[in-house]
């Protein structure tokens, strides 16, 4: 089959047009319109919710209110975002109505590291205050949770294991100390550890975080309140383990740190879900937010090809069909990103897409919001599966290099298993002062904004 497109002069065949607008299915904003959603998602046990940006309102919203609806009808128990364990745990505790946090605001305050918007924004912060007036009216055993899957917080996490140890087995907590003070020449940057342990200026501390795990995965509960308290400190006891061979393997290249990384969040889900499952002897559903690059099968993407795995990908070879995942993209608009690693988070806004794009092919189809459901294309299938470019913007967004930095292609059919598009999207609205201010990006001047 002859490609829809080339290099030089992409064409759109109208066909391929007609097919996909067919099956495109408008969303006006109407509850109704989560509908579509639920019949796709059927019997799902685990529902990935993407994001093509980290800093769009409209994916957190429409993200958030297909979330609600998935705790109050469809009994779904988690919320599990792409956040550090123990920063998410305080915000567990708020919405099961425990804890010092009166507000979402307050709840989501150990959220300090860069990109502190990415969760500190008003969007989460409604969809908080909904889940803690809900569970509010449901029994202990049917009240959701939110729950953090990443590991950057090595520090954090050893941390909460010595805490937990010391209010229930003081010499655990003396042991665990001893094991974890084999940090303490490092200081709390990790990468300063990761550095000086891939070059072999210091021994690595992988035996001492390895052995506190063991041990504290040897421990019984006592008691249902005991077991989620067990079951978290060996969460942070996990990511500890993990996070310490994440940070020694940054030196070693992007694939094998990334790697890891998407494995210790497939691995988290899998342990949450059984966690949930031992408390209410019933299979636990859970939603799961993060960036399209997670959580899109990245066996179907260019980054596949060259050697990477991700969350998506990994949770649907070990669960098949209890997997369905949602990608989100946009045209154009507003986002808040910042401009270099650790700045400040600026309203930035989003160029045009590509013609060679997945976003130019859908901004051609003129549906200002819709839902594409894979299974609803029929013979389009075929011409929306030869590779485009899929746009991807982090929590930086570099516009003068905007096709090296933010483009990869993909086979959108097969990474996921529905698309939302929204043709314009409007930045999200941070909590914090420093954040969201206006930044206009130079304008696009060729060849740099390829």
């Amino acid at each position: 089959m002859a490609p829809f497109f080339d290099d030089d002069e992409p064409t759109l065949s109208p066909a391929l047009m007609d097919g996909v607008r067919s099956a495109a299915l408008p969303l006006t904003g109407a509850h109704s319109d989560l509908d579509a959603f639920v019949e796709g998602i059927g019997q799902a046990r685990f529902v990935l919710l993407g994001e093509a940006t980290h800093g769009t309102h409209d994916f957190y919203a429409l993200r958030a209110a297909l979330t609600r609806r998935l705790i109050a009808e469809h009994g779904f128990m988690a919320v599990a975002v792409e956040a550090d364990w123990p920063d998410a745990l305080r915000v567990n505790d708020f919405v099961h109505g425990e804890g010092a946090d009166a507000e979402p605001e307050a709840a989501l305050g150990s959220f300090e590291r860069f990109p502190r918007w990415m969760w500190r924004n008003q969007e989460v912060a409604e969809l908080l205050r909904w889940m803690r007036a809900h569970n509010a009216a449901q029994p202990p055993a049917q009240r959701a949770g939110f729950y953090g899957l990443d590991l950057y917080s090595l520090h954090a996490s050893m941390r909460a294991v010595v805490d937990y140890l010391e209010k229930v087995d003081p010499q655990a907590a003396r042991r665990a100390r001893e094991r974890y003070g084999c940090f303490e020449h490092f200081g709390e940057d990790p990468q300063s550890y990761g550095h000086a342990t891939a070059y072999g200026y210091a021994e690595t501390c992988e035996d001492a975080v390895v052995e506190q795990l063991l041990e504290l995965q040897q421990r019984e509960a006592q008691g249902a309140r005991e077991e989620d308290a067990r079951f978290f400190a060996e969460q942070n006891a996990r990511l500890a383990r993990d996070a310490e061979a994440y940070y020694r393997t940054m030196y070693a290249g992007r694939n094998e740190s990334w790697n890891l990384r998407d494995m210790h969040m497939a691995d988290a889900a899998d342990a949450l879900a059984a966690h949930l499952e031992r408390k209410t002897g019933r299979p636990a559903r859970m939603v799961v937010w993060a960036h399209n690059s997670h959580l899109g099968d990245a066996r179907a993407t260019q980054l596949g090809d060259q050697g990477e795995l991700n969350l998506g990908q990994l949770l649907r070879e070990r669960h098949g069909e209890a997997v369905y995942s949602v990608g989100f993209t946009t045209y154009a608009g507003t986002v808040i990103a910042a401009k270099e690693w650790d700045g400040p988070g600026l309203r930035r806004r989003i160029r045009p897409a590509l013609q060679s794009s997945y976003e130019h092919l859908f901004h051609e189809l003129g549906v200002p919001r819709f839902l594409l459901r894979m299974e609803d294309l029929g013979e389009a299938a075929a011409g929306l599966r030869e590779r485009r470019l899929e746009r991807a913007i982090g929590v930086v967004y570099a516009p003068r290099t905007e096709r090296w930095s933010h483009y990869f292609l993909a086979d959108l059919p097969a990474q996921f298993d529905a698309v939302v598009h929204y043709d314009e999207t409007w930045a999200l609205k941070p909590l914090d002062a420093d954040a969201g201010h206006e930044e206009e990006d130079a304008p696009d001047t060729y060849p740099f904004g390829l």
